[in-house]
This record gives structure tokens, C-alpha cells and sequence, in this order.
């Protein structure tokens, strides 16, 4: 069941999910509460990149895009694609 988190009237949409509730919240959390303190990408990509890798331990690796393909390997239980408003968040750990 998707996380029932809003920001500026949008929701999260969960595409493809292999990890825990928890993470996915904070997943989610993390990307809403960096709108309010970065405003270039890399600076958004490196906040949620940091903030994981020091709640859950790393490598994680992040990519916030408007639009992008993917094909990555990652460890079970470790990986979340969402979209937020007109954003969509990759968030995963490899490593």
C-alpha cells in the first residue's frame, strides 16, 4: 500500500517498489523535505544519495529526473522508482 505522503498537493505514485514500508516512506519524506532546501537537481540527487546512504549504510545511488530510462542491478529489498508531482525518483543500492 503506497505511502499516503503529500506535497504541494501532489502525491507519491509508486511504479516499481522492492523494499520495506519503512524505506519507502522515507524515500518519499526525503524527496519532499529537499524541495524545501535545494533547488538545482545534483544538490536534490545528493541530499537523498547522502541521507540514505547514512540512515541504511552505503552505496545508494539516486537520479531525480522529469523523464529517463533505466536498466540497473541492485540488491533485493533495496530499490524504489516513484513519481512526485511532475518529478519521478530512482532510488537504489548497488555495492
Amino acid at each position: 500500500q503506497p505511502p499516503n505522503l503529500k506535497m504541494t498537493g501532489h502525491k507519491a505514485v509508486l511504479k516499481i517498489v522492492d523494499m520495506s514500508e519503512k524505506m519507502q516512506q522515507d524515500a518519499i519524506k526525503c524527496r519532499c523535505h529537499v524541495l524545501e532546501k535545494c533547488k538545482k537537481m545534483e544538490d536534490v540527487t545528493a541530499y537523498i544519495k547522502k541521507e540514505f546512504d547514512k540512515k541504511y549504510h552505503p552505496t545508494w545511488h539516486c537520479i531525480v529526473a522529469r523523464n529517463f530510462g533505466y536498466y540497473v542491478t541492485h540488491e533485493t529489498n533495496h530499490f524504489i522508482y516513484f513519481s512526485l508531482g511532475e518529478f519521478y525518483v530512482l532510488l537504489f543500492k548497488c555495492g
